[in-house]
């Protein structure tokens, strides 16, 4: 066991097992504290690496993150401290690797419930090696202005309020977590402060005892005082009333040890910790605070005369002349965190993406807000998904079906078009499917899809001129514009696409008004007359048919119509629906094990 000061304003750690408050609260205390560098060197969480990203005052800052044990102390051969967050399953394992580190002086363990076995071979170890173990089951122990582990002395707010950023002249060990965040700020209140405190842990075998670190405070200059909170249970508080008689103690120690209620109850009682259990007269407390009382330590009658116990030993010794108390110091200001400062109203901050058609933040996710469960309940489709997301608004059934059809009728058109062509090349390439199906989607453009977006456009401009069909293709002629969503490679007037057909077929039948599909069919007329391929194809279809699905269903305005039209929204139908061909296509070569495609010399014209 080590004979003098754990910690110092240099002291770094390996935290094991990331959590980011206890971190955080560690970093904000060497902010308090003034310290140069973070006390926080590496984190460990087994199978990650990188960096996260945390504050230092407020600067940000990027602490390492290791995925063994072994990697963070080669990293960072100065971090001496190993603070244990793992649990009571792998918390002795991890431990063990840490203490058989050179680099590592002192391992806290967090957890309680560690198996008792594991808990005495890593004190065997420790002190074969000459290492500290705090803990199990500790909330960890705190140098003052200098060092702290995890969440000891809990909040900012508590830890100002108890002067922890500064040292003061009292060192402190409790077996008790929470009850040491007590004295913390009862020993402020009555001394200049606590030095060093430290909570031993309260299972039954802690890895350091009370005795171990009173002796340690004995030889710490600037430690004048000691105070001791044990707890019934267990036999730790006599080795300090043998060390107390044979004088190996020559500093004042203020002691009690609390469960003395437990003889009020007329069977054995379990007090919260493993430890916290009498087992027989002896480690009862009143047995034990009668024993320290004889060995020379100042016992109150009662906890509540605790702290005019403290009180009046700290002020014998200034009265003596032994210590003078330490000057106070206004420690800096912790920057505030954003959203608790969002919170609390004292501050505003503005957003940085704005969305109007989602929201998670609720028990379930909604779509234009409609909940999830509304839309499974109501059976609603892919269609009306698409509405809510795409529009806002849930639009009527036919308009949400016509929708669907779409998708259905363009969801692929074999694989020899440029988008199909290249997901199966990608695909035999051995890339992943997202790789697959962007190297498809990528060839989508004024060629190829995005026909949809230029006919509706062109033929509500047409339309809504009242330019009459021989006028609408004459000057599209001029301008050198071939008409979009006429003509087709294959199809012919005497051979008509069947999609058009359905598409024509549906809109006539639900569509309250199908004027701008009727005018491009008249278009059509007139450009057959030229020649017998210039048919009106799928893209003209639907790009007509959405014009008269938002003028005819009366839910949208004109101008809201000319911003969906100039936005896009066709080439994003066009897009979702060949998604699903392209995906299967990926699958289709990859279920095939298709190998690596390479173009036949014979299909390349080569010239000089």
């Amino acid at each position: 066991m080590a004979t003098g000061q754990l910690f110092s304003k240099t002291t770094q750690a390996l935290f094991y097992n990331y959590k980011q408050l206890p971190i955080q609260r560690m970093l904000d205390f060497d902010f308090l504290c003034g310290r140069e560098t973070p006390s926080v060197a590496g984190i460990i969480n087994p199978g990650s690496e990188g960096f996260q990203k945390l504050f230092f005052g407020q600067e940000e800052i990027a602490i390492p993150v290791h995925s063994t044990i072994e990697a963070a102390c080669a990293a960072h051969p100065t971090a001496d401290v190993f603070i244990n967050f793992a649990s009571f399953r792998s918390a002795a394992a991890s431990s063990m690797s840490a203490l058989k580190q050179p680099t590592i002086r002192v391992v806290a363990i967090i957890a309680e419930g560690v198996p008792e076995s594991d808990t005495k071979q890593l004190i065997g170890y420790a002190k074969a090696n000459n290492k500290v173990v705090i803990g199990p089951a500790t909330v960890g122990g705190i140098q003052a202005g200098a060092f702290k582990i995890g969440d000891t002395a809990g909040t900012i707010d508590n830890i100002i309020q108890c002067k922890l950023y500064r040292p003061g002249s009292v060192g402190f060990v409790s077996k008790s977590g929470g009850m040491s965040n007590e004295l913390y700020n009862t020993i402020a209140r009555v001394t200049d402060g606590v030095y060093e405190g430290i909570a031993i842990g309260g299972d039954v075998f802690p890895g350091s005892t009370l005795s171990d670190h009173v002796l340690r405070f004995n030889n710490i200059p600037q430690i004048k005082m000691i105070v001791v909170l044990g707890e019934l249970g267990g036999r730790d508080e006599y080795s300090l009333v043998e060390a107390l008689k044979q004088g190996k103690i020559n500093k004042p120690v203020v002691a009690w040890v609390s469960g003395t209620c437990a003889r009020l109850f007329k069977s054995e009682v379990q007090f919260g910790h493993a430890g916290a259990k009498s087992g027989g007269e002896m480690e009862s407390a009143q047995a034990k605070n009668q024993a320290l009382k004889d060995a020379g330590a100042m016992v109150p009658t009662s906890y509540e005369a605790f702290e005019g116990a403290i009180k009046e030993a700290f002020e014998q010794l200034v009265s003596d002349g032994k210590t003078t108390p330490v000057k106070e110091i206004t420690p800096p200001q912790i920057p505030e965190d954003l959203n608790t400062a969002i919170k609390s109203g004292k501050v505003r901050a503005p957003t940085h993406i704005i969305s109007t058609i989602s929201d998670d933040r609720g028990e379930e996710p909604c779509y234009a807000g409609v909940p999830m469960s509304s839309i499974v309940e109501q059976g609603l489709g892919v269609g009306d998904v698409i509405s809510l997301l795409w529009f806002k608004r849930s639009l009527p059934r036919y308009c949400a079906r016509f929708i669907e059809i779409c998708i259905l009728l363009c969801a692929d058109h074999g694989p020899c078009v440029s988008g199909a062509h290249n997901s199966i090349v990608t695909a035999r390439a051995g890339k992943d499917l997202v790789s697959c199906l962007v190297s498809g989607l990528l060839t989508i453009g004024p060629r190829f899809g995005g026909a949809v977006d230029d006919a509706a456009r062109y033929f509500k401009d047409a339309y809504d001129r009242g330019l009459t069909p021989y006028e609408f293709v004459e000057s599209m002629k001029k301008k050198g514009i071939r008409v979009p969503g006429i003509g087709h490679r294959i199809k012919r007037g005497d051979n008509r696409d069947k999609r058009v057909e359905l598409l024509q077929l549906y809109a006539r039948e639900n569509f309250p008004s199908v004027k701008y599909m009727e005018y491009a069919v008249q278009v059509e007329t007139y450009t057959l007359s030229k020649a017998n391929n210039l048919v009106l194809n799928v893209d003209g279809a639907i790009g007509t048919l959405f014009l008269d699905l938002l003028a005819g269903s009366g839910m949208f305005t004109k101008p809201e119509i000319d911003e969906i039209v100039e936005i896009g929204y066709l080439n994003g139908l066009f897009v979702l629906a060949r998604s699903i061909g392209l995906i299967g296509h990926t699958f289709d070569q990859k279920r095939l094990k298709q190998p690596l495609y390479r173009h036949p010399w014979e299909d390349v014209l080569y010239t000089k």
